[in-house]
């Protein structure tokens, strides 16, 4: 299985826990099986390897990012460095072409991408093995993942497939909408976007060369810095008549914000932290109404 981990953001969303220097996913606030504390890119790179140890990973990052991944992974992963921040369609088209031009993997074989931060379980990395022998098949020039709703969300895309079956074509995408109209998408069988795609290398290699001006991998990264921003959605998914979508209702969360950060988390504390009955009316004070995580620095 080769799989590209998207890793280039700094979550903002999280600021200040998460900025340019330090992003949220390199910070270590989850546990692991023996009670080591891990980051998001360490918590979902494990998971991967233990659904598939023999999978080819590949982070499409920002060079800022490099020696952070490197700290936190070894030396076995492969990086596809972004000169610049340029969104996930370039995002995606370079690493698409380093994994073909640099690596040597033959345009035939399938890539599943997806976001570096999804908490999620095991079956998660179970179902992206089964996107990836989808893609191989080639009845889709694409195969995403839709995430069975637990509420009507303002915060995610929707895919609207033909059927209700665990595979189906898809219909339409629809963009984030308010809650009442989110509301209407589920009833017609609407699946949250899970920012999650695999296809074959070849058609994503066409796809760029029909966008963008290039040659090869080192003729794209040398003009990335004048490639437009746009997102892999607008650029590629919204334009693409041939997808297919397979349904996963196992355990989701975007850790995207404050809320499901906090409740993806085992301890309202890290570090050494001092927590007792003088820290009180503290929601009064609170006027982001946001949950304030606590962490503690040793001497």
């Amino acid at each position: 299985m080769n799989i590209i981990l998207l890793s280039g953001g700094s979550g903002k969303r999280l600021w200040p826990l998460s900025n340019d220097i330090r992003s949220k996913q390199f910070i270590k606030i989850f546990k692991d099986e023996v009670g080591n504390y891990e980051s998001m890119l360490q918590r979902v790179y494990r998971q991967i390897r233990t659904i598939d140890d023999g999978a080819a990973v590949t982070v499409a990052t920002s060079k800022t990012q490099v020696s952070a991944i490197r700290n936190q992974l070894g030396d076995s992963v492969g990086i596809s460095v972004e000169p610049c921040r340029r969104d996930t369609f370039p995002a995606i088209a370079l690493a698409t072409f380093y994994l073909h031009d640099v690596l040597g993997i033959s345009a035939e074989e399938a890539v599943v991408v997806c976001p570096v931060d999804p908490y999620v379980s095991d079956e998660y990395f179970v179902a992206l093995k089964e996107l990836g022998h989808l893609a191989v098949q080639g009845d889709a020039k694409l195969v995403l993942m839709g995430v069975e709703p637990t509420y009507p969300s303002e915060k995610y895309g929707y895919i609207i497939p033909e059927t209700k079956d665990e595979i189906s074509k898809v219909q339409t995408f629809k963009e984030k909408p308010n809650a009442e109209i989110a509301a209407e998408y589920i009833e017609q069988g609407a699946l949250w976007n899970g920012g999650v795609f695999a296809y074959q290398l070849k058609y994503v290699l066409q796809k760029a060369h029909e966008l963008l001006d290039f040659t090869d991998y080192y003729d794209l990264y040398a003009k990335y810095e004048t490639l437009e921003k746009i997102s892999f959605d607008y650029a590629v998914v919204e334009q693409e008549k041939n997808i297919k979508v397979k349904r996963f209702n196992g355990s989701w969360k975007d850790l995207g914000t404050w809320n499901t950060l906090t409740e993806a988390m085992e301890e309202q504390a890290i570090g050494q932290a001092i927590m007792n009955e003088q820290c009180q009316n503290l929601h009064v004070l609170n006027e982001l109404d946001v949950p304030v995580l606590c962490m503690g620095l040793k001497d």
